[in-house]
C-alpha cells in the first residue's frame, strides 16, 4: 500500500493537484515503520520544493529519517532550517537526535544538544532524561547520570522503571553494590516494583564478581513479591554457579525454579552442562541430557558438542564417537563444529589419517571444512615438530580454495621460530605479506622470540620498533623475549632498562619477566640487585616458582651465603615445590665450597631418593672432593660416574688423577686415566709402564 501511496503522490504533483499535509505526514509515519528511510528524505526535499509548507511533525520524520541513516549531520542541518522557517522543534525531533549520539557514546555532544533544547524552551521529557542517564551509565560517568536524575526531580518528572534499571547497571557494572541496593530501596519507594530484568541486573552483577551466592537474594526477594523470574535472568546465574566452579549449587538453584513455576529451557540444562565438562564429571554432564529429555526437551548441536569436546579434550576418541553417533540417532545432524572437534582430538594423539578421513566425511555430508578445520591439524603438526607435513595441510587448503589466516601462519612460524629455523619462519612471513594477511602482534612476538633465543637480540629489538610503526603496540610477551635474550647475553644493563620501560608502559610483569632478570641479576648485580627485584616481585603478588628459587639459591651460594640458600630451599619445600636437579647441585656446591661434607652426604642422600645422577652432579661430587682433598670419595663417585656411561669433564679427571699420584695411589689414577680415555676414544702410550701394567689389572 505504501508504493501506491507514492505513485499516487507522484500523480497528483504532476497533475499540480494539492496534496494535504496530514495525508503526506501519515505517509511519511508509514514510510518509517517500513525503515524507507531514504525515500523519507527524497520525498520532504520533493515535498519542500513543490511550496507545501512543513510542520513540526513533517520535519521530525525527516530527522528521524536522517538519524536512522546514521547521518547526523544532515539531521543538523534539518533541525537549523526548521528554526529558521519559523517551526518550533518537538521534544521527539531532540530525543531521536540525543539518543543516536548516547549510542554512539558522544556524551559531550549529547549534552550540547540537550542544553540547546533548554535553550530552545522545549520541555525534556521522560525519554529525554532516561536516554542520557542510560548514556552516562555505560561510559561509566555515574556522577553525571545521578545529576540528571536530580535535574529531573526537580523538574517533578517521575522516573520509571527504565531510569532506575539504567542506574541500576550503571552500578553494578562498577561493582558499585552498595549503592545499587540503596536505588533499589529508591525505586520501591517510588511505587516501582522489580521485576525480572531487574533480578537479571544484580545476578549478573554478583556473577561477574565471582559471587554467585550472593545474587540469589534478589532472586528470593523478588518471589516473595510475586516476581515471575525469567530465562535469561535463570541463565545468568546458573552460568555464574557454574564460572566459580559450583556446579552442584548450579543444578540445586535450577531445581528450585523449577519448584517455582519457572519453565525449563535448552540453555539452563546446556550451562550445566557445560559446567560439569569443564569441571571434568561426565557422568553428571551426562545425566543432564536425561534430565532434559525427563522435561521434554530435545538435546541441541550444543549439548552434543559440548560432550563431544570434553571427550575429545581428554583424547578419549572412542567416547567422543561414541556421543557423535548418539547425536545422529536423535536427528541431529553433526555441524563443522563437530567435526573440528574430532579433528583437533585425533591429531592431538597423533592419529593424522582419522584426521584426513573426517576432512572427507565432511565433504561427503555437504559441509565444507573451514578455516579452523585445517588450521587444528595444522596446530598439532606443528606442535609435534611435523613441520613438512603441515605445509602440505597449508598447500591443500589453498587449493581447495580455504584462504589461510594470520592464526595459520603464526602456528607455521611459530613452530620454525620454536626451533630455530627462521630462515623458513621469515619465508612465512614474507608469504603472509605477499597474500595481504596483515601480521598480527602473536606473529611478531614469535619472530622476535627466535631472534632472541637464537642471540640475534639487536635484530629482535628492531623488529619490537616494526611493531610500532604497524600501528601495534609491543606487550609484556614482547619485553619477556626481548629480556631473555639480553639476560643470556649478560647484558644486565640493557635488562635493567627494559624493565623499567615495560613498568611505565603500564603492563604487569609475569613470572617469565622475573626469570631471566634475575638470572642476570645474580650472576652481574649482586645480591642487594636480586633482592630490590625479589621485592617489587612480591609487590605485584607474583609467587615464587622453581625457576626462581633455583636462581636466588645459586645466587646466594655463589656469593657465600649458604645459610640464605637453605632457607631457600627449606621454604620452596613448605610451599609445595619439589626441589630439582640443579637446586641440589647448587646447595652442594655451596657445601663444598664451605667445606660442609656431612650435609654434601645428607644432601646426597635426599637427592638419590628423587632422582638419578647425571653428569652434571657427578662431576661437582668429583670436583668437589678434589678441591677439600678427600680423592677417595672422588675416586669412588668417578668410578660409578664412569660406569654408569657419563664423562667426566677433562679437568675434573686430570685433578683427580694428579691427587691420587699425589697421595701414591697409582693403580686408581691408571684405572681412572685409561677409562676416561678409553670413553674418549683415546689409546694412551704412557711412558710410564708401571702405570700402564697396573691399569691392566
Amino acid at each position: 500500500m505504501v508504493a501506491e501511496a507514492i505513485d499516487l503522490l507522484k500523480l497528483m504533483r504532476k497533475d499540480g493537484s494539492f496534496t494535504f499535509l496530514a495525508s503526506f505526514n501519515h505517509l511519511l509515519e508509514s514510510l518509517v515503520s517500513c525503515g524507507q528511510f531514504d525515500k523519507i528524505l527524497i520525498l520532504f526535499e520533493e515535498m519542500v520544493e513543490s511550496g507545501l509548507p512543513a510542520d513540526t511533525f513533517t520535519y521530525s520524520k525527516a530527522i528521524q529519517a536522517a538519524v536512522n541513516l546514521g547521518d547526523m549531520k544532515s539531521a543538523s542541518e534539518l533541525m537549523n532550517r526548521m528554526k529558521k522557517k519559523g517551526v518550533r522543534p518537538s521534544a521527539f525531533s531532540y530525543n531521536v537526535m540525543i539518543s543516536r549520539l548516547c549510542k554512539e557514546k558522544k556524551m559531550e555532544d549529547a549534552e550540547m544538544l540537550f542544553n540547546e533544547m533548554l535553550a530552545d524552551k522545549v520541555a525534556p521529557t521522560l525519554i529525554t532524561y532516561n536516554t542520557l542517564i542510560d548514556g552516562y551509565c555505560k561510559i561509566g560517568s555515574l556522577e553525571e547520570a545521578f545529576n540528571i536524575q536530580e535535574r529531573m526531580k526537580l523538574e517533578n518528572i517521575a522516573p520509571s522503571l527504565v531510569t532506575f534499571h539504567s542506574l541500576l547497571s550503571g552500578l553494578c557494572q562498577a561493582k558499585k553494590m552498595e549503592e545499587a541496593k540503596r536505588v533499589l530501596k529508591e525505586m520501591e519507594a517510588c511505587s516501582l516494583l522489580p521485576d525480572g530484568f531487574t533480578s537479571s541486573i544484580f545476578c549478573d552483577a554478583h556473577s561477574s564478581c565471582d559471587n554467585s551466592d550472593s545474587s540469589l537474594a534478589p532472586y528470593e526477594h523478588d518471589v516473595k513479591k510475586g516476581v515471575q523470574v525469567n530465562s535469561y535472568t535463570c541463565s545468568i546465574l546458573l552460568n555464574g554457579f557454574c564460572k566459580e566452579g559450583k556446579v552442584n549449587k548450579a543444578e540445586e538453584v535450577l531445581k528450585k525454579f523449577l519448584k517455582d513455576g519457572l519453565v525449563p529451557s535448552e540453555v539452563m540444562y546446556n550451562t550445566i552442562l557445560n559446567g560439569y565438562c569443564r569441571a571434568s564429571d561426565l557422568l553428571k554432564a551426562v545425566s543432564m541430557v536425561e534430565q532434559m529429555e525427563n522435561n521434554q526437551l530435545r538435546p541441541n548441536h550444543i549439548t552434543f558438542n559440548t560432550l563431544i569436546k570434553k571427550y575429545a579434550e581428554m583424547s578419549d576418541m572412542t567416547g567422543a564417537e561414541k556421543w557423535v553417533k548418539q547425536m545422529v540417532v536423535k536427528g541431529i545432524s553433526p555441524t563443522i563444529e563437530t567435526y573440528n572437534t574430532l579433528i583437533d582430538g585425533y591429531g592431538r594423539i597423533g592419529l593424522y589419517e582419522k584426521c584426513f578421513d573426517i576432512l572427507e566425511e565432511m565433504e561427503k555430508n555437504g559441509l565444507r571444512p573451514n578455516v579452523v578445520s585445517y588450521g587444528s591439524l595444522i596446530n598439532c603438526l606443528c606442535k609435534n615438530g611435523k613441520r613438512l607435513e603441515a605445509e602440505i595441510i597449508l598447500l591443500d587448503m589453498v587449493n581447495r580454495g580455504v584462504l589461510p589466516n594470520a592464526q595459520i601462519y603464526n602456528m607455521l612460524i611459530n613452530s620454525h621460530c620454536s626451533t630455530g629455523k627462521l630462515k623458513e619462519a621469515f619465508k612465512f612471513f614474507a608469504e603472509m605479506l605477499k597474500k595481504g594477511i596483515a601480521p598480527s602482534l602473536v606473529t611478531y612476538n614469535s619472530l622476535i622470540n627466535g631472534l632472541c633465543k637464537n642471540r640475534r637480540v639487536e635484530e629482535a629489538e628492531d623488529w619490537a620498533q616494526q611493531i610500532v610503526s604497524e600501528g601495534l603496540s609491543p606487550d609484556v610477551i614482547t619485553y619477556n623475549s626481548l629480556l631473555s635474550g639480553y639476560s643470556n647475553q649478560g647484558n644486565i644493563q640493557k635488562c635493567l632498562e627494559l624493565y623499567e620501560i615495560l613498568r611505565k608502559s603500564g603492563f604487569k610483569p609475569t613470572l617469565n619477566t622475573y626469570h631471566p632478570l634475575i638470572t642476570v641479576c645474580s650472576k652481574k648485580g649482586g645480591v642487594t640487585l636480586v633482592e630490590k627485584i625479589l621485592q617489587d616481585m612480591l609487590q605485584m603478588n607474583l609467587a615464587f616458582d622453581l625457576v626462581v628459587y633455583n636462581a636466588l639459591i645459586q645466587c646466594y651460594v655463589e656469593h657465600r651465603d649458604l645459610r640464605k640458600a637453605f632457607d631457600l630451599h627449606h621454604e620452596m619445600v613448605h610451599q609445595g615445590i619439589h626441589p630439582d636437579r640443579m637446586t641440589y647441585n647448587s646447595l652442594i656446591m655451596g657445601c663444598f665450597s664451605e667445606g660442609k661434607v656431612e650435609s654434601v652426604k645428607e644432601l646426597v642422600n635426599d637427592m638419590s631418593r628423587e632422582f638419578p645422577f647425571k653428569a652434571d652432579t657427578y662431576n661437582i661430587l668429583v670436583e668437589g672432593y678434589c678441591k677439600v682433598q678427600n680423592f677417595s670419595e672422588a675416586y669412588s663417585w668417578c668410578r660409578e660416574m664412569l660406569d654408569s656411561s657419563f664423562l667426566p669433564s677433562a679437568s675434573t679427571s686430570n685433578e683427580l688423577i694428579n691427587g691420587l699420584r699425589v697421595e701414591g695411589r697409582l693403580q686408581e689414577a691408571a684405572i681412572i686415566s685409561s677409562k676416561t680415555n678409553d670413553m674418549r676414544g683415546i689409546v694412551e702410550f704412557s711412558t710410564h709402564g708401571d702405570l700402564y701394567a697396573l691399569a691392566q689389572m
